[in-house]
């Protein structure tokens, strides 16, 4: 296996995201960054730890991330040639975000990896990449949706989210004085 040649002074990335604690508890995060480190290792590329970029806990809808933030930061800077990330939807939910974060990384110079897709200009290629692009951010929908309908279900079975605030103009009232259902 031939290493894969970086330019001095530009060095390979990767990135990872999850969103929920749930996610961070079954250490899926940890996964990601395990197959990213290993497909670098695969392709004989030694990674700088200041160039792991890692948003534990944050949503791909937004582009407002800590590390994403910060790899941007370097993209810009021209420090990363090649940038590893495990799938399309780890670097956004969205499609438009995807489209942009892509363009603005090729417009510095760095290619971008996906361990599950290969980037390339090929009509076929950028198809696939498209509707990934668009079933994950149909699929960010319908979690939102199960999420919004399962609330909906609990408020109206007497079962209220201490974590929440009452909608505007409204206040819970306390457990004991509605002997243990919302109000």
């Amino acid at each position: 296996m031939c290493a894969i040649e970086i330019h001095p002074g530009a060095r390979a990335a990767l990135y990872a995201r999850v969103s929920s604690d749930q996610q961070a508890q079954a250490q899926t995060i940890a996964r990601q960054v395990e197959a990213l480190q290993e497909r670098l290792r695969q392709d004989g590329i030694m990674l700088d730890p200041e160039l792991s970029f890692i948003d534990d806990g944050y949503s791909g809808a937004t582009l407002v991330r800590p590390a994403l933030e910060r790899l941007r930061d370097m993209a810009a800077l021209g420090v990363i040639e090649r940038l590893y990330v495990h799938s399309p939807d780890r670097l956004a939910r969205k499609y438009a975000y995807q489209v942009l974060l892509l363009e603005e990384l090729r417009h510095g110079g760095v290619e971008v990896v996906f361990l599950n897709h290969a980037v390339s200009d090929n009509p076929e290629e950028q198809l696939l990449l498209q509707v990934q692009g668009m079933m994950a951010e149909y699929e960010r929908a319908k979690i939102i949706e199960r999420h919004r309908r399962g609330k909906l279900h609990a408020a109206r079975h007497g079962s209220v989210n201490v974590l929440s605030g009452a909608p505007y103009g409204y206040r819970y009232g306390s457990a004991r004085a509605t002997e243990g259902h919302a109000a």
